[in-house]
């Protein structure tokens, strides 16, 4: 079945696009520049290790160089991780990203998956360790988890985070964190800190989300397990980052302020777009990250794209409907434009509206 992902303009007319999760800032100037300086090196091979772009993140995150893997997305590094290691079954929350299913599926792992319920507003809860507590046999497990969670948005506290690790130590199960929103969090707590005390923790992250280049294919995991690093490398074609990712990426680490800046304005326009969410009527669920979970029974999608404005219907999230939607929280102007459209349309569909609330 073919996955469907936000960021479908190519097949719709769309003014404005709430799908995709990407920085309403756009990126930085920096890194256009870099980008444009890039093309001076597009005669080049690019260096195949890419030392360069290793040696900024290492010294950016205050990880090890050799604990670095760069990867063409976080989605090349899922798949990588799930064919070096092949684990017999693979632990998935849902609603989660669809990517982890389709890496666990190309190498017919068994997914299990852990219920997120709505009524705890898709929180983890204890449903993880009751998880982890009934695995048995002696093959290799993994563990997908977002921080936040794509696409409720919701956060895993420090403490929480570290009673997972610990488990999971204990069970000796592979615990990736994918953390490609993170950075979009003002209070979140990185996984990072913890490679040196669980050689089986993987941590994910991509430049596509806090840096606005999705069309720029990078991202990077850290494990301090040497022996997975060979395994997860070889798994990944050569020469798989152009030059143009790699001298975008060392420009990216270098942007502070830039990401300091975004935690603090998606956090305003986060509050102020479920706010006027909130005034419409719409059930809108707890969220830490860029983007923002609501509950309809109207069509929003559809009705929305007629006033060109598309936004993510998440029915093919494992433990959603098609009642539920994800919206990206974006420039003030762009939220009001989108709460403007769904007031006039719920004004002329007030009775569907009642009736489905």
């Amino acid at each position: 079945m073919q996955e469907v992902h936000g960021g479908d303009i190519y097949r719709n007319q769309v003014m404005l696009d709430f799908s995709v999760n990407v920085n309403p800032l756009g990126p930085p100037e920096e890194v256009r520049r870099a980008l444009h300086e890039a093309v001076a090196h597009c005669g080049e091979y690019p260096d195949i290790h890419g030392e360069k772009l290793k040696a900024a993140l290492s010294r950016e995150l205050s990880v090890k160089k050799e604990y670095l893997v760069c990867g063409n997305g976080a989605s090349e590094l899922f798949m990588g991780i799930m064919h070096g290691l092949r684990p017999e079954k693979t632990l998935i929350p849902v609603p989660s990203f669809s990517g982890y299913r389709y890496a666990a599926e190309a190498v017919e792992s068994q997914v299990i998956e852990i219920a997120l319920r709505e009524e705890n507003g898709f929180s983890l809860a204890e449903e993880p360790f009751r998880a982890l507590a009934a695995l048995t046999g002696e093959k290799e497990s993994i563990l997908f988890l977002a921080n936040p969670n794509n696409p409720t948005g919701r956060l895993v506290g420090k403490k929480e985070l570290h009673s997972l690790i610990d488990y999971c130590k204990k069970k000796g199960v592979w615990l990736v964190v994918d953390e490609c929103f993170l950075e979009f969090c003002r209070d979140g707590a990185s996984a990072l800190p913890f490679l040196e005390a669980y050689d089986r923790l993987i941590v994910v992250r991509a430049f596509t989300k806090i840096y606005a280049v999705p069309g720029v294919r990078l991202g990077y995991l850290a494990c301090g397990n040497r022996d997975f690093i060979q395994k997860v490398t070889k798994q990944l074609p050569e020469w798989n980052l152009s030059v143009f990712a790699q001298e975008a990426g060392v420009c990216c680490l270098k942007q502070r302020a830039y990401r300091k800046k975004t935690a603090g304005y998606v956090e305003k326009e986060r509050d102020f777009l479920t706010e006027g969410l909130r005034r419409l009527g719409i059930k809108t669920y707890e969220s830490n990250a860029n983007f923002i979970l609501l509950s309809s029974g109207l069509p929003l999608r559809r009705e929305l794209l007629k006033r060109g404005i598309l936004i993510r219907e998440c029915g093919n999230f494992k433990g959603l409907s098609q009642d539920y939607y994800r919206v990206a929280v974006k420039k003030r102007s762009e939220n009001e434009k989108l709460l403007k459209a769904l007031g006039d349309l719920f004004e002329e569909n007030r009775a569907a509206f009642a009736g489905g609330n």
